[in-house]
């Protein structure tokens, strides 16, 4: 299973790219036909290309230094998104799943690639992969094995499958050692795969 860093596409594979070339396709009839403007097509775009794991890494920040925040992120994961000034979207809901030192979560769908976006952007490669979506069911500790985290014996491993209705995100255990920073510190802590439950955020040490 590959798990590189994403690459933006270039032009030769946008100009090149079969699937590419039929959502272009697509645009030029909806636009022709009157159904939306080129204008809302950009928009669109923008918002999308806006959502990133940063939402993610900013609601357990706040999770880790406020108590009540937390406790509302666990009741209702959109409205906690809201207080941040976070656009979850107006569907499907987000439940958020915490870790602890007996229960490590794990986030896949099975199906296609149910996911986050609003709050963590698009999914990466290895996420849809059907490796993936098989595997992090059957066998999800050799999955996160390759990314370099073994979960401790004794801790149960929970996987989460996202569907059309319902998607996950991890609350991750906060690293030791981060007691004496801020907010806007821990959020650099957080990476994308310690919210879908393949790793652990960074530690201070890793960091600097």
């Amino acid at each position: 299973m590959s798990h590189g860093h994403d690459h933006p596409e270039t032009a030769t594979e946008r100009a090149t790219s079969p699937l590419a070339a039929r959502v272009r396709a697509m645009e030029a009839l909806l636009v022709e036909k009157g159904v939306v403007t080129e204008a809302e097509i950009q928009d669109n775009i923008a918002y999308m290309d806006s959502r990133s794991p940063a939402n993610g890494a900013r609601l357990v920040a706040r999770a880790w230094t406020d108590d009540g925040f937390r406790a509302r992120l666990h009741t209702d994961g959109k409205a906690a998104a809201v207080e941040l000034g976070i656009d979850a979207g107006a569907s499907p809901d987000l439940v958020v799943v915490e870790n602890t030192p007996e229960v490590h979560n794990v986030i896949v769908c099975t199906l296609c690639s149910c996911y986050p976006r609003a709050i963590l952007g698009r999914p990466p490669d290895w996420y849809k992969s059907f490796e993936y979506r098989s595997r992090a069911v059957r066998e999800p500790r050799a999955v996160m094995r390759e990314f370099g985290f073994v979960p401790p014996e004794g801790t149960r491993v929970a996987v989460h499958d996202s569907t059309a209705d319902v998607r996950y995100m991890v609350l991750p255990m906060r690293p030791p050692g981060t007691e004496g920073m801020d907010e806007a510190e821990l959020t650099g802590l957080v990476t994308r795969d310690s919210l879908i439950g393949v790793s652990v955020p960074r530690t201070p040490a890793a960091q600097s």
